[in-house]
Order: structure tokens, then sequence, then C-alpha cells
């Protein structure tokens, strides 16, 4: 049998017709799709799209949250040779256009009313949208725009047509060939419009086994899909590694309802980002400030314990008899409750990826008994690239070069990729591909890296973002704002130094975090733009970055690059302004741009600036916010002899 991902949920379908591939909850209440009944639906949702006119090489978007119709409807496409294309559902209409325009988007999948309302502003401007599938038909009764039709009567009417076809689907599921696009997975756009990473069924699903392989995952694993279905991350975890692994994927109620359901599920194989581990400690952190003196006083001490010797044990390196007897009764008392209020108590294997995640975070994680681990990959790289092996977890790097990966540096120091995972193209676009893929077939990543003597990878920082400061030092900006990120009060940074004579930064504080150490001291606020002027508050946020200075002091080549002057911004930086990517990575040229007037007052020594600023809300309206911002000098320090 070939090796796609239609042929992957026949074969599921075909040895284990009853066990669960899919759960959803509804109204409370988890239902459960069998492996037989997916691959019925997946058959009568692509004879739908056939008696609707949709043809071998036709795109079609999906704009929808984790629900079993949005995975089913992946294989779907894909069954009768189209591409799937998920866009972010929390895009607004005007972000969706440049896409569905390059894409030339027929086909459109939409999950509920939101977005099917986008689907039709955008199809007032651009040509070419001819049928809407909706999911939900809540809100959509009285809906008679032409082309809308609900997946129930996209299944009926496939359902018919299979019979009036008999062997139609069948033969055109034969005809896909493993080096066919399977997806195209859009960039975030951080320097300029998004290009479309063109993948095959081959390189997700090659990717997909090397994880499988070295993580030993099977039918027995229970994933949670809460991740947005156009990241690259969630598409290799949530239908790769599902259709390699046969494990159960299981769709949250609503993004509101993620920490019960994960509760709920239990899983045994997680994924998520730094910022939602970042989440869970805060919490943590929160209810234990706010805990009686005794219970404090137990959760220190056992996390004393957990620091020492909680790895080591996850590693199986040797720990002392009496150790493991008192990590046993502290897991019996703290660890085990932890690990059960975060909904991550059956956790076999958990990965992080994104960004970089914090020294004390990802310790804290492995320290109670949660096997955290990195990984590195990019979307023109299925999100693999390397990751870590059990035992051979370091702090400092994102593992080693995974299955089917050949790793290396290039004299720059670009980290230059081969292997199964590689794009196959830019979508339309041979000028770009020709751009980051050599004669030899190495990808270049654009990011800055080294690869030590055990052959694990560290990322310093986007190769085009690393400059120089006035004085000839290296000026690595994300390195400088991930270390600031670390602290559960800083949510955002963004750091400016290239040919500058010093480093200056914006910062955004996490608003919950600090509100809550607000109310404990007795600060009264009104909201964001209060809370972030408050002067215990720009105190607060000078003692985490002299701390960082301090640490870059240390290091070797690092200490002119300490952060002499900051500001905490007067709003959080949002993706519906432009200021971050879907992903929340950091635009720095447009927020450089946007805010010059705040850049030029951290560089010419003012005190304060007056700024006002155009903000988007979510409904679409337009507002703005006003403040007076103060500007403060950092504490910094002289490099030390290690640095020196």
């Amino acid at each position: 049998m070939k090796t796609t991902f239609p042929h992957l949920l026949l074969q599921h379908a075909a040895q284990r017709p009853d066990a669960a591939a899919l759960r959803e909850k509804e109204y409370g209440i988890w239902q459960t799709w069998s492996w037989k009944d997916a691959a019925a639906e997946v058959r009568h949702m692509a004879c739908g799209l056939l008696s609707l006119g949709f043809a071998k090489g036709q795109n079609l978007a999906l704009i929808s949250d984790n629900r079993p119709h949005l995975y089913m409807g992946f294989v779907a496409v894909q069954s009768v040779g189209g591409v799937p294309i998920p866009l972010y559902q929390d895009a607004v209409a005007a972000e969706m256009t440049f896409v569905i325009q390059d894409a030339e988007i027929a086909f459109a999948f939409a999950e509920n009313q939101e977005q099917v309302d986008k689907l039709l502003e955008v199809r007032e401007s651009v040509s070419g949208i001819q049928h809407i599938i909706y999911d939900d038909p809540r809100g959509l009764r009285h809906y008679d725009q032409p082309g809308l039709i609900s997946t129930a009567q996209l299944v009926a009417r496939g359902a018919e047509w299979d019979k009036a076809h008999p062997g139609a689907w069948d033969a055109l599921v034969e005809q896909i060939d493993p080096q066919d696009v399977s997806v195209i997975l859009y960039t975030s756009g951080t320097t300029g419009k998004p290009k479309g990473v063109c993948q095959t069924h081959a390189s997700f699903i090659a990717s997909a086994q090397g994880a499988v392989e070295v993580d030993r995952l099977g039918p027995q694993d229970n994933v949670i899909s809460y991740l947005p279905p156009a990241w690259v991350g969630d598409h290799l975890f949530s239908l790769a590694q599902w259709m390699v692994a046969g494990f159960t994927i299981n769709c949250p109620e609503s993004a509101s309802t993620v920490s019960i359901d994960l509760r709920e599920i239990g899983p045994t194989y997680y994924f998520a980002p730094p910022r939602v581990f970042e989440g869970m400690l805060t919490s943590v952190s929160i209810r234990m400030e706010d805990a009686a003196a005794p219970k404090r006083w137990l959760f220190e001490k056992c996390m004393q314990l957990a620091r020492r010797v909680g790895s080591d044990l996850l590693d199986g390196k040797p720990v002392g008899a009496i150790d493991r007897l008192k990590y046993r009764l502290a897991d019996l008392a703290i660890y085990g409750p932890l690990r059960n209020v975060m909904g991550l108590s059956r956790i076999r294997v958990a990965y992080t990826a994104g960004a970089a995640i914090g020294p004390d975070l990802f310790r804290f994680f492995r320290s109670i008994g949660i096997n955290l681990k990195q990984l590195y990959g990019q979307t023109e790289t299925c999100a693999y690239v390397c990751l870590q092996r059990d035992g051979q977890v370091d702090l400092n790097t994102v593992g080693q070069a995974a299955p089917g990966i050949e790793l290396k540096i290039a004299d720059n120091g670009e980290v230059l990729v081969k292997g199964v995972s590689v794009l196959k193209e830019y979508y339309k676009r041979p000028d770009a591909t020709a751009e980051v893929i050599d004669a030899e077939g190495y990808f270049h990543t654009g990011d800055a890296g080294v690869i030590d003597a055990n052959g694990q990878l560290r990322i310093i920082d986007r190769a085009k973002d690393v400059g120089k400061t006035a004085s000839g030092a290296m000026f690595a900006p994300n390195y400088i704002e991930n270390k600031l990120k670390f602290f559960p009060h800083i949510k955002e940074a963004v750091c400016f130094g290239n040919q500058r004579d010093q480093v200056c930064a914006f910062i955004n504080i996490d608003y919950e975090a600090v509100g809550n150490w607000a109310e404990r001291q007795g600060i009264p606020y009104g909201g964001y733009v209060d809370l972030a002027s408050k002067p215990k508050v720009i105190e607060l946020i000078a003692d985490c970055i002299s701390q960082v200075n301090a640490d870059l002091a240390a290091e070797a080549g690092m200490a002119d690059t300490q952060v002499a002057r900051f500001l905490v911004l007067h709003k959080e930086l949002d993706p519906d302004d432009d200021e971050l990517t879907r992903t929340r990575k950091v635009r720095r040229n447009f927020i450089a741009e946007k805010y010059g007037v705040l850049v030029d007052a951290l560089y010419t020594g003012k005190a304060e600036q007056f700024i006002e600023t155009q903000v988007k809300f979510e409904d679409g309206r337009k507002g703005s916010v006003s403040a007076t911002l103060k500007i403060t000098d950092a504490k910094t320090f002289p490099a030390t002899r290690a640095a020196a």
C-alpha cells in the first residue's frame, strides 16, 4: 500500500475499525469517532466535494478551531488529489484575503458563523470563492448567499454521489502519490508577505515516523489537539503523527475550556509552546502565593528536593535511596497533585518548541516528573529538525538531528538542513525557493547556531536579526528578549541596539501575573494602562532587567549588550494591530517604525514620552489609547572575569 494520509486512514480503519480515532467534547460530553466512522465520513465528505465540482489539483481553505471535521476535512481533500490550506482562525478578513487570492481558493471550509462571515466579507472584494462549507449551523439558518452548504448536507450529498459513481473515489485515492503536495502552510510573514510552504505526504509522514520511533508512540497514546491548525506544530502532532501512530486525538469544547478538558482527558503525549507552560507555572505560583504559610513551607521544601534530584530520576541517573524515598513521598503530597491540577498526570512525553523556554521553567516541569523535552523545526521543515532523546536532555540545546535529517553550520553561522522534512517548494515562488535551497539540497533556516561536541544544536538567534552595537559587540536581540521573558511578570520584550551605542527595550507586562502581584502589594489599579504606569511596577520590571544584565555581564561577548534603558508599553502588543504574527512572533521592524517616537525618546535621554496609539478591537472597531510613558535607566554591570 502507498504511504499517503488517505492510505494510512484506510489502513487503520481496516485493521482497528472500532478503536477511537477522534473525540470531541460537545455540550460537556465527549463524543467518539472510531477509525471506521472517520474513514466513512472522509469518504462521503470527499465525494460531496466531487459532486460540487472540486477537482484534483485544486486548493481548499480551512478556517476552524480544532474539530473532528477539520482533521477529516484535511484527509478528504487529500483523498481526491486536492490540497488543504489551513488559515488562522483568529485572523481578520483582511488578513485572509492575501492567502485566498494567492492560493486561488474556490472552496473553503468554515467552522461557524464567525468564519463564514469573514469569508463572505472576503468574497465581496475577491472573486473566486464559490463554495463555503460550514460545520456548525447555529446562526446561519437565514443565510441565503449562494454556495453555502453545511457539513451534514455535504456528507449526505456525498453518500448519494458515491452510490451513483461506485469505485470512483477509490480510484482517485489510488492515484495519489507520496510525492504529491499534501498541504500548503503559509509562513507567519514577520518580514513581508506570507509564503505558501508546499509539503508532501512523504515529507510529513517521514517526519512523523521519525518522532514516533524516537518516543515509541502508538495506538495507546492520547493527544489533546488545541493549537492553531494553521501552525505547522499542530499539523505534525495532530494530523501526521495521528495518522502514523494511530493514537487518539481529542478536540476540546472551546479555547476557554482547554485546561478543564486537559484534566479530563489526561493526555499521554503533549506539545505546547513555552507560553502555555509559562501560563501553567504562573497559575501555580499565584495559587501558592495565596496559600496558607504551612502549605507554602511544604511546597518550597518539596521543590528544593525536586530541583536537586527530580531531573536525575527522570533521566535514570543514580540517586541515593533516602532521596528516592523522600521524592516518592513528596510525589504523593505535592508533585502528583500538581501534575493533576495542570492536566499532566498521565504524561509520558511532552515537547515544547516555537520559542526559547526559560531555564527555571524547563527545570520546574522536569523536576516534578514531567518528561518535558525540546525540539526544533520550522514550517519549511515540518517542525522537524532536532529533538531531544530521553536521557540526553540538555537545557541549552534543542537536541541532535532527528532521524533522516542532516545538519551543518555554514561559514556565516547559519544552520543548514537536509533530509526528509524539507519543503518541496514555495507555492508559485520559484525565486523564493531558490533562495533557501542550495545546489546541494540544503535548506537555509535563517537561524544562527552551533553544534556542540555531542552533536546537539544550540540556536542563538535569527541570523537576520543578529547585528552589532556601535562598539562592535554582537547584538542578538531575540537572545536578550528571551532572557527577559523568562520572568513571569514580563510577557513580551522588544530590544533595539543594532548600530547603536547601547541596547534599549520595550516591555509588555503580564497583566495577570503583575495584577496579582499588585493586589498582594495593596496597589490599586484601573486596567492595563494604569497598572503598567505604576512606579512600583516599573521598579519590579527594573529588578528583572537588572538580573538579566548581571547574566549578560557574565557571558563571553555579551557584556556590551546589557539593557541600558527601558520603558513599559501602555498596551499589549497584538496580532490584530500587526505588531505580532499569529504565532506571536515579534514584527521587529514594524514595531520600530510604528513606535519610532518611543525609540527616539529612549536614545535621546528623555525621561518620559507621550504617545497615542490606534488599536483594533476584536469586533473590527477602531479606537485609541494614550499615555505618558516613563523611561527608566537600568542597572548595568561591568564584565566579569568569566566574560572577559
